[in-house]
């Protein structure tokens, strides 16, 4: 048996997912892959614009896109409790 990982690679997204969160795999000029996650802000003329938590907007060439996907909202951060004074 290899010891060799192949994976499939899927684009899932469509220009109906602007407005949802997705994870998005793209290739870089290196040969590299990086990942975006966020919200989906737009399609069009052949460019995505990610929406990073941070505020960060990343546009995305959809030629250079490998795989995406929906994903879900990200849950609200927990609060933290109040230290037990002992």
């Amino acid at each position: 048996m290899s010891g060799r990982f192949a994976a499939r690679l899927v684009v899932s997204i469509s220009g109906a997912d602007v407005g949802r969160r997705i994870s998005l795999r793209r290739r870089l000029p290196t040969g590299e892959y990086s990942d975006v996650v966020g919200v989906l802000e737009s399609w069009s003329g052949g460019i995505l614009t990610v929406r990073r938590r941070n505020g960060e907007l990343v546009e995305v060439p959809e030629k250079i896109m490998v795989a995406a996907k929906v994903v879900p909202q990200q849950p609200p951060a927990r609060r933290r409790r109040p230290a037990k004074d002992d």
